[in-house]
């Protein structure tokens, strides 16, 4: 499969290009959205594209979208491609509604890790929510918790409260989000307990669509989630995860500042990070990834 870090549709209008995805207008009013294989990660996107993460990205947002229609409706219409489309947009591409996006990040976090862990060691709490004493690196929470921040065009998303969040986009609609990203969580953890994996959080994205809340955009992919694998858990340390930590550890052991330009990944990086996404997509649906 062609490695495909950008495209570049002359039959089509683009309408946003982002991190990963660039999407398009159709005629008929929904949009073309194709994950490329570009890799983000600290904000800033990297010269290297990683082998097959477009196809993984999409055809396991395909599967959660399948798994989870029950407890809310989703963007997807088809993956069906219009004709006269190159070939290379097959497995990285679907056709979805055009929603209008909540400008909400809407995290829930059933594992303290990332900037929760680091601001409950500041001041106990996770986004203003105070949590128990004692809790470590890892450790699995009471119960999982709403954790939103806002949805930034440039720069890092900003973690906001309950209160603020209700502010943001109003408070019923708040509190309606809060309700399905709890159950979305909750329902996928379930789910990946059986084959083996922790959910230790993740992201949801929402948009409205002839009046009713959809979620939109990827989901509970390696990209928009942290995944642990169960039988190496162990409170206290950071845990091996399904993502793209080589990249991560990589840029930290070459003391890179994080600002762009990105450095360029060795190979033996980008072909274990390629790994560990496959590896994520055949623990979680059960299935071969074909290549």
């Amino acid at each position: 499969m062609e490695v495909i870090t950008k495209t570049e549709l002359k039959e089509l209008k683009l309408f946003s290009r982002g991190k990963v995805r660039d999407t398009y207008e159709l005629p008929d009013g929904n949009l073309l959205m194709v994950a490329t294989d570009r890799l983000s990660a600290f904000d800033v996107v990297f010269p290297n594209g990683i082998p097959y993460k477009g196809a993984v990205l999409t055809e396991l947002s395909l599967f959660w979208f399948e798994k989870l229609k029950g407890i809310v409706d989703n963007h997807l219409i088809s993956t069906q491609l219009p004709s006269g489309l190159p070939n290379y947009l097959k497995r990285r591409s679907m056709i979805v509604k055009r929603a209008k996006p909540i400008k909400l990040e809407c995290v829930v976090r059933g594992y303290l890790a990332g900037s929760g862990l680091k601001e409950y060691n500041e001041h106990g709490t996770v986004c203003g929510i105070p949590l128990p004493k004692g809790l470590k690196n890892s450790s699995k929470l009471p119960r999982p918790i709403f954790t939103p921040s806002t949805k930034e065009d440039v720069g890092h998303d900003i973690n906001i409260n309950d209160e603020q969040g209700a502010k943001l986009v109003g408070k019923e609609r708040y509190e309606k989000l809060k309700e399905i990203s709890l159950k979305l969580y909750q329902t996928a953890a379930d789910y990946a307990a059986t084959r083996g994996i922790i959910l230790a959080d993740t992201k949801f994205e929402f948009g409205e669509y002839n009046g009713k809340i959809i979620l939109i955009d990827e989901v509970l992919t390696p990209d928009s989630s942290r995944y642990w694998p169960a039988d190496k858990y162990k409170e206290g340390q950071s845990q091996p995860s399904y993502d793209k930590q080589y990249v991560r550890d990589y840029v930290e052991s070459i003391g890179w500042d994080k600002k762009p330009p990105a450095p360029s990944l060795p190979e033996e990086v980008v072909k274990k990070t390629t790994e560990k996404y496959i590896e994520a997509y055949e623990k979680i649906t059960g299935k071969k990834f074909a290549r």
